[in-house]
């Protein structure tokens, strides 16, 4: 199983724009696995985001950490 299909699935609301949701519902797209896609996307770059700003620090040191009084 993948992290997509795996474990409990959790109700919850969305907030969409009026226009986007009625086009989307003209078009039978299935909002929750639209939404479920746009959010492993979105977690999958900030993790990936995250990983980079690690390395940098990790590399390089804090920026302005010459100037920290710790």
């Amino acid at each position: 199983m993948t992290r997509e299909t795996a474990g409990v699935r959790q109700r919850t609301n969305v907030t969409l724009p009026e226009a986007l949701l009625r086009e989307a519902r003209q078009l039978n797209i299935n909002l929750s696995q639209a939404c479920e896609r746009g959010l492993t996307v979105a977690v999958s770059e900030m993790k990936a985001a995250m990983d980079a700003w690690n390395a940098h620090v990790e590399e390089k040191g804090l920026p302005l950490a010459e100037y920290s009084q710790f």
